[in-house]
């Protein structure tokens, strides 16, 4: 039995809020944790910026489920890796909903307490494209820390006193998000190795990015460490302009199909890119010319654009296949109920994977269902007495699309034609803790307070290449073999598969946190806000109490300094204490 933290956080007055409050919005501007200002404050001021949504404390979250994504999120990464290279399967799998599917990798979980009060790992989704805010949620740590170290300086008006929020021993894990997704797109850069373009080109690598875009300083990051630390041209290239600003020599005269970047204000400069980093163009909605989120008036630009990045040689981050493979149908596939069929689908895509870790990472998976007559998910999306323990999901990302609980039973009996019932994916509610609390700083200022749900995503990078053009390129190497760009490679799985996996990292993770009332997570969508983890293990009470009667006894003793006397007040304590020493020796 595990019990969540049900005194946390603790009360604080108004005085307290407004002072925590100030001090946060300072360091947020001071650490880029931003975002641009509302659409309506945009249309004004385009360079208008404040605050990212933050929590005001960090949230408890269970040690041995945190270690438990950690652990999965390489595997995670190498079983869709597999599901993307495997297209007769994701034909099989996605045919019918391809037009309606498009949704660095992250892995998003909640963890769910069961009846009897354990507390387990259920993932929500895996992001396969644009998966965003890797940088700010590293701020939002270091931001915590900062609030937990001034507390631990004595200014009691930042944090109350309580066991979660003591300095010495409170586990804010490392969140090295920024690091693991730059050093991802650089291993790409370097994996492309040479121009392919005649005569060659100075390499680069192209975000692809939204008009308007809010989020720009998650991505202007990235970008900056990677022209600071290794030296890489990098662009913005707004959808619109795709077409515009990149070309592809003519087949007959360049078999590679290179893709040139001609940057607008520097023309008879071009670039090759190496490597195109997708923040955008991950909804439906982006490709349709009658959406208000069209970039676009004409849909078919926008599916050619997108086609002509896929057919280039550039490294994709994602490839169109690997976007696929993050759709909820393969998510509810994958998670079929009957565990021959779960495990003989591990089995096909991790075949050397030790059947304990096909355990660990099926337990992850929360029952879903098609709406097909025979898929079982309809009987149950129709009755209101079973509805009301699940969500109805479209094959999409961007938040903001999904029908919970009472909601879904008339949504379903209304869809015209019933064959529209094959686009969405019914999933068993993840029960979260009823008992978590904390309070959010939006972004226009106002503070909410209560109850809160937070959903934990892993971020993990890998690069892999066909088996056939590793085979083809690779060049033996003096100790061992490497391919044509002089990498090495783990190609114990290409063997049994159609890739060879050059990198697969783990690193940061991101915590979102959202009112309880609110069924919808997005924090660019409005709904949630950045967070923290804060660990605790089982008996984290007890632990608590023992150290508050260790403290007691020190004070007794004369051995402990209280809180708040300040470093100077304390250094000259202890310098009495040694003087006394020196006298009775």
């Amino acid at each position: 039995m595990s019990s969540y933290p049900s005194s946390f956080p603790p009360p604080i007055t108004a005085d307290q809020e407004i002072r925590l409050v100030s001090e946060i919005k300072q360091w947020c501007i001071n650490h880029s944790l931003a975002i641009k200002s509302s659409e309506a404050v945009y249309a004004v001021d385009r360079e208008n910026v404040t605050n990212a949504p933050v929590t005001l404390f960090p949230s408890p979250f269970p040690k041995s489920c945190f270690e438990h994504a950690i652990a999965l999120q390489k595997i995670y990464n190498e079983l869709y890796a597999a599901i993307s290279d495997d297209v007769d399967w994701l034909d099989e799998v996605l045919g019918k909903y391809v037009m309606d599917a498009l949704g660095d990798e992250s892995i998003h979980f909640l963890f769910d307490q069961s009846p009897e009060e354990s507390l387990s790992l259920k993932q929500v989704e895996f992001n396969t494209i644009s998966s965003s805010f890797g940088v700010l949620s590293s701020k939002v740590t270091d931001l915590h820390a900062h609030l937990l170290n001034k507390a631990g300086q004595g200014t009691t008006d930042i944090y109350p006193a309580h066991p979660l929020l003591d300095p010495s021993t409170t586990q804010l894990p490392d969140n090295g998000a920024i690091l693991n997704l730059v050093s991802g797109l650089y291993m790409a850069h370097k994996a492309y190795n040479i121009s392919r373009s005649v005569p060659p080109l100075p390499l680069c690598i192209l975000f692809v990015v939204q008009p308007n875009e809010r989020n720009v300083f998650d991505q202007y990051a990235i970008s900056s460490k990677l022209k600071t630390d290794y030296r890489i041209a990098v662009f913005r290239l707004e959808v619109p302009d795709i077409l515009k600003h990149t070309s592809i020599p003519d087949v007959t005269a360049n078999t590679e199909r290179p893709l040139v970047y001609t940057p607008p204000k520097s023309p008879q400069t071009p670039y090759e890119v190496s490597t195109i980093y997708f923040r955008a163009l991950y909804s439906p909605d982006e490709y349709t010319s009658n959406s208000a989120s069209s970039p676009f008036t004409d849909a078919t630009s926008t599916w050619s654009a997108r086609l002509h990045l896929e057919q280039s040689c550039a490294i994709k981050c994602p490839t169109v296949l690997l976007q696929l493979a993050g759709c909820k149908k393969v998510q509810q596939v994958l998670a079929d109920p009957d565990p021959d069929k779960s495990t003989h689908l591990f089995h096909r895509f991790l075949p050397t994977t030790p059947p304990s870790t096909l355990s660990s990472l099926a337990s992850t998976f929360a029952p879903q269902y098609d709406l097909s007559s025979t898929g079982g998910g309809l009987d149950l999306a129709l009755d209101d007495s079973t509805a009301r323990n699940h969500v109805l999901k479209p094959q999409r990302e961007g938040g903001g699309n999904n029908i919970y609980r009472s909601a879904i039973p008339a949504f379903v009996a209304a869809m015209s034609p019933p064959e529209e019932r094959d686009r969405w994916v019914l999933m068993e509610l993840i029960r979260t803790p009823d008992v978590a609390q904390n309070r959010i700083l939006r972004s226009d200022g106002e503070v909410f307070s209560g109850d809160v749900i937070s959903e934990l995503g892993i971020f993990g990078t890998i690069l892999w290449r066909k088996k056939r053009w590793y085979e083809k390129n690779a060049t033996p190497a003096a100790g061992g073999g490497g391919g044509a760009d002089g990498s090495t490679a783990d190609n114990s799985h290409g063997d049994q598969r159609g890739i060879v996996v050059l990198r697969n990292e783990e690193g940061g993770y991101l915590l979102r946190t959202k009112a309880r009332s609110s069924d919808e997570g997005g924090v660019a969508a409005g709904f949630g806000a950045l967070d923290s983890v804060r660990l605790y293990e089982e008996g984290w009470e007890e632990e608590a109490r023992v150290r508050e009667l260790e403290k007691e006894s020190a004070r007794k003793s004369g051995g402990y300094v209280e809180k708040g006397k300040g470093e100077e007040d304390a250094e000259e304590e202890r310098a009495g204490k040694r003087a006394k020493l020196d006298v009775e020796e």
